[in-house]
């Protein structure tokens, strides 16, 4: 039979010829409780005030348990969430960082409204003249860059966009900035010239890019320039 201490719940596996036919008194080995089992394993005296008192003390017992699991459930949130606190605590703080590991958080850092900077760099000077070179109209774009993070940087390229008078894309221009290293504190150029400019454009914006993004670009130019090319050529078969 299986023998429970009626005083700390300890399980003990007992063979039904120790305890005998009138049964007999039991020590439990881990607290010293003494109880009488009968012979069919009936502990005597579990009725009345001596269980009620048995009874309260594993409630009690079962309650500690379960105050300790919910306190160490609490605590493991806690870690867990300290951590994640943590890592977006650093992520906001070195978002520039992040940004130039992972160039797409710049969107999610934007619409957060957190200001970023992966390239280290601020545009400085702008001038936007036009002019004729013979009969061509030309837009030329000239500015400077400053390298204001502390430390050495590569140079992007600029990306010069036209808009119109409602703010749309008309026009688009890539110029490389020199040097091609800019150390902390100093300042590159960058210089591009648009040939036929749109004449609704209204004003520009720039933007830092880098090389992959601008041959990104121009693949993408050069795509749609060759379906159009294969259209016009299907039009007139």
């Amino acid at each position: 039979m299986i023998l429970t201490c009626p005083n700390c719940e300890t399980q003990y596996f007992a063979d039904d010829s120790t305890i005998g036919e009138s049964g007999r008194t039991v020590k439990c080995a881990a607290c010293d409780y003494s109880w009488f089992v009968g012979p069919e394993g009936e502990v005597k005296g579990a009725r009345g005030p001596i269980a009620g008192a048995h009874e309260a003390y594993r409630e009690k017992v079962r309650e500690r348990r379960r105050r300790a699991s919910r306190s160490a459930a609490v605590m493991a949130w806690l870690v867990v969430g300290g951590v994640f606190g943590a890592i977006i605590a650093g992520s906001v703080i070195f978002r520039d960082r992040v940004v130039q590991v992972w160039p797409q958080s710049a969107a999610t850092f934007k619409a957060a409204g957190l200001e970023v900077n992966r390239f280290g760099l601020e545009f400085l000077e702008t001038e936007a003249e036009r002019y004729f070179d013979g009969t061509t109209p030309i837009l030329e774009i000239t500015g400077d860059v400053e390298n204001t993070s502390g430390r050495q940087r590569g140079a992007p390229y600029v990306r010069v966009l036209l808009l119109d008078e409602a703010g749309k894309t008309i026009g688009e221009s890539f110029a490389p900035v020199t040097p091609e290293q800019i150390p902390a504190g100093r300042r590159g150029s960058f210089k591009t010239r648009v040939e036929n400019p749109p004449f609704e454009a209204f004003e520009l914006e720039l933007q830092f890019a880098t090389e992959s993004e601008v041959q990104a670009q121009s693949q993408s130019v050069a795509d749609a320039n060759t379906a159009v090319e294969t259209r016009s050529a299907g039009e007139v078969e």
